[in-house]
């Protein structure tokens, strides 16, 4: 892994990309989670194989319960250049849609699709997220430091 330098010191940031089909739902709470716990200390991106036109309203309202306000993203799409400038790469069901690129760390978190479902339903995705995300910095800080 080699993390990308701070622009503004000689930090060194690592760099997270999170991948689902319509980047409406898991990669936009993952993103959300990761920018509100990293505080700045962690570079995230996320991006769908098939974004969708608008964040699910019910990831909205988890998140928002959270007091992390995700309603300023937007899904946008994969490419090649985000994968490349990423260290991690954690996809959550988008299949053989993500390139693979040697040197990059790559995981597969199998979460349930919150789309067309319940806001009880999405907090158990967004708890199981949050708890990844925390054991995720925690490996990050650890090799950067």
């Amino acid at each position: 892994m080699t993390p990308a330098r701070d622009a503004t010191s000689t930090t060194i940031k690592p760099s997270v990309l999170f991948v689902c089909v319509h980047n409406a739902g898991r990669s936009q709470m993952a993103a959300g989670y990761l920018s509100h716990l990293a505080e700045g200390r962690i570079e995230v991106r996320s991006a769908g194989s098939e974004p969708a036109d608008q964040i699910n309203p019910v990831a909205v309202e988890a998140m928002a319960e959270e007091n992390i306000d995700i309603t300023t993203s937007s899904p946008k799409v994969l490419t090649t250049e985000a994968v490349q400038a990423s260290d991690v790469v954690i996809t959550m069901g988008c299949g053989d849609a993500c390139p693979i690129f040697p040197g990059k760390r790559y995981e597969d978190w199998e979460l349930t699709d919150p789309a067309g479902r319940g806001l009880d339903d999405v907090r158990q995705v967004r708890d199981d997220i949050r708890a990844r995300i925390q054991q995720l910095i925690g490996e990050l800080e650890s090799t950067t430091s």
